[in-house]
């Protein structure tokens, strides 16, 4: 049924962490994504069990059932530049730090850019990252949710090979750590047409041969400004850009993606009538039968 989708938006924490689930609750989404510390520092302060509490009072009294954490743009796992991968690592453990206090299940993070090193060299830097990442944080439950990126620059990420690459590195309990993210509008400008239903059965089943499922963990639906294959990363609005609805209907009904959480990442303006928009568009593409 619809109330039962896992279907929500990534919700601003200006006012506090407990503040995106009240914005979330006035879109009456059950799910969010938050930063969970200012998304382009380096390092924030720990949270304080006040805070804490409030934020996970704040998704109980607002109907969230899933919240999870994007983690900051400042993090490049794929880098071999020491002072660069230093930074990120430090920020990345923070990271995972704070997602575990909070009890979430996911943080979402982006593989990261070579830099010029070559995509081999990004590639194993990733999985010795994330090899690194999880012995340190042995004992945590929340997992690292890599996410498919839109090509820009020299990003590892735009093609699922990437991916099954990576965890072809790591050993089956650094797996139970790991799973991926979808972002459509990514995948779409990296040169996955989505542009058709059955043109989406062949991406998915590309991305079944590479990955696994079993390993999509969560979805970011957003429209993409820009071409297939242009390698640009810019969302839009659903409907207004290069997509098409019938691709977000079939995403949205298809059962494979029924118990995986999706978000809006959609372009923000002042107040929240941009996300409220895009999720009424979203609940009006899901069938009454699901």
């Amino acid at each position: 049924m619809l109330d039962q989708r896992l279907i929500g938006a990534h919700c601003s924490v200006a006012g506090g962490l407990h503040t995106a689930a009240e914005r979330a609750g006035a879109l009456k989404c059950n799910t969010i994504q938050i930063f969970t510390k200012n998304n382009n520092q380096w390092e924030s302060p720990p949270l304080l069990q006040p805070e804490i509490s409030r934020f996970q009072s704040a998704c109980e009294e607002n109907g969230i059932k899933m919240a999870f954490a994007h983690a900051g743009y400042l993090i490049n796992l794929a880098t071999t530049e020491e002072a660069m991968h230093s930074c990120s690592m430090l920020s990345m453990r923070q990271e995972l730090e704070r997602a575990e206090t909070l009890e979430l299940p996911y943080l979402v993070v982006h593989p990261g850019s070579h830099k010029g090193a070559g995509e081999l060299a990004g590639i194993l830097q990733v999985a010795a990252s994330l090899m690194r990442l999880i012995e340190e944080t042995e004992g945590f439950r929340v997992k690292i949710l890599l996410e498919t990126t839109a090509g820009q620059g020299r990003s590892i990420g735009y093609r699922f090979e990437h991916f099954g690459e990576i965890m072809e590195r790591l050993s089956k309990s650094h797996l139970k750590r790991i799973g991926i993210c979808i972002d459509t509008a990514h995948i779409f400008a990296a040169g996955y047409n989505l542009s058709t239903p059955p043109e989406c059965e062949k991406v998915m089943r590309e991305f079944e041969k590479a990955v696994g499922m079993e390993y999509l963990m969560a979805l970011h639906i957003n429209d993409s400004a820009r071409e297939c294959g242009s390698r640009v990363d810019r969302h839009e609005h659903l409907g207004k850009g290069k997509i098409g609805l019938a691709t977000f209907k079939w995403l949205l009904n298809d059962e494979r993606f029924i118990n995986i959480p999706m978000v809006i990442e959609t372009p923000k303006g002042t107040t929240l009538e941009g996300d409220r928009r895009n999720l009424k568009l979203i609940r009006s593409l899901i069938c009454p039968t699901m």
